[in-house]
């Protein structure tokens, strides 16, 4: 008996050898499943909406341009294709800036205040939480966190120490927890 989630396998791998042979329906319809989960992931990494737009766009075109590489047998599309993304923007964020700063210093300001209607656990306002971390907290946050990479791995992909991971980390969650608690 096949399940679902194997006839939607099915279909997938179907769409990326199409994708693969250049039907531009099988690409668009690839880029309708993912664009948003694409997006978000773009947006989690980048305070601004320009900087999330052009990682998208620079992780589409390697994700249509080495779509002939992904192999269902080894792991899923959606797990390959949010790699690509998720590696997009870290490189976006080593060529836009200084490399990350075991000292950063905390930023208290620039969080907006909540509308009365607005839930601070609103998944947007959350993003904009995130969004306004200093660099170094939000990557590590979101690679941690969000992504589910150890700090040994994030130590190797940001060329930071283990420690520095660690404590990046601690600040994110210290200082998103003392946001979280003035909007509560």
């Amino acid at each position: 008996m096949i399940n679902l989630y194997d006839s939607i396998d099915i279909v997938e791998e179907k769409l990326i050898i199409q994708a693969t042979k250049g039907d531009r329906s099988a690409v668009g319809k690839l880029y309708a499943q993912y664009k948003v989960l694409w997006f978000s992931i773009c947006q989690r990494y980048n305070e601004r909406r320009v900087d999330a737009e052009d990682c998208l766009q620079n992780s589409l075109v390697n994700i249509f341009t080495k779509l002939d590489q992904f192999d269902h047998k080894r792991g899923n599309f959606k797990n390959w294709s949010c790699g690509i993304v998720v590696n997009e923007n870290l490189m976006y964020l080593r060529k836009k800036g200084p490399e990350f700063s075991t000292d950063e210093m905390e930023r208290t300001g620039g969080f907006e205040m909540l509308d009365e209607r607005e839930s601070p656990l609103d998944p947007q306002h959350l993003l904009k939480m995130l969004q306004k971390l200093p660099k170094g907290y939000r990557t590590v946050f979101n690679l941690y966190v969000l992504e589910g990479y150890t700090h040994q791995e994030i130590s190797d992909i940001l060329k930071i120490s283990v420690g520095a991971s660690k404590s990046q980390l601690s600040k994110a969650r210290k200082l998103l927890q003392s946001i979280l608690e003035v909007a509560l």
